[in-house]
């Protein structure tokens, strides 16, 4: 049996790790780099995967913000936002789960 609510939450929720990952990488450079140094930001990508009556969201890689060096403050919106995102597919894959053992239960009566 697949769930398709399961598969896409579980996605979102991937896609939403590896938009901290950046984030925190982004951070790790810019601290190493030195108040005086010069670190690009990188910006998480990201793509809407279609098959089979399917579709899901994938992380693909990044790709550098030209022009803009790491912010503090931006990185720290960029993981509030990621973190919500995760918590909202987290929520969607445990009412997912719900319904799947709610209809295993009914198929045993």
């Amino acid at each position: 049996m697949k769930i398709d609510l399961l598969d896409a939450a579980a996605a979102g929720m991937d896609a939403q790790r590896a938009a901290l990952d950046v984030a925190a990488r982004n951070v790790a450079a810019a601290e190493a780099a030195g108040p005086n140094g010069d670190y690009e930001r990188t910006i998480p990508v990201f793509a809407v995967v279609e098959s089979d009556d399917d579709a899901r969201v994938e992380f693909t890689g990044t790709r550098a913000a030209r022009g803009t060096n790491v912010d503090i403050l931006t990185e720290m919106i960029a993981v509030m936002n990621a973190s919500r995102a995760y918590e909202s597919d987290a929520s969607i894959f445990d009412v997912g789960k719900r319904l799947a053992e709610k209809t295993i239960d009914l198929e045993r009566l």
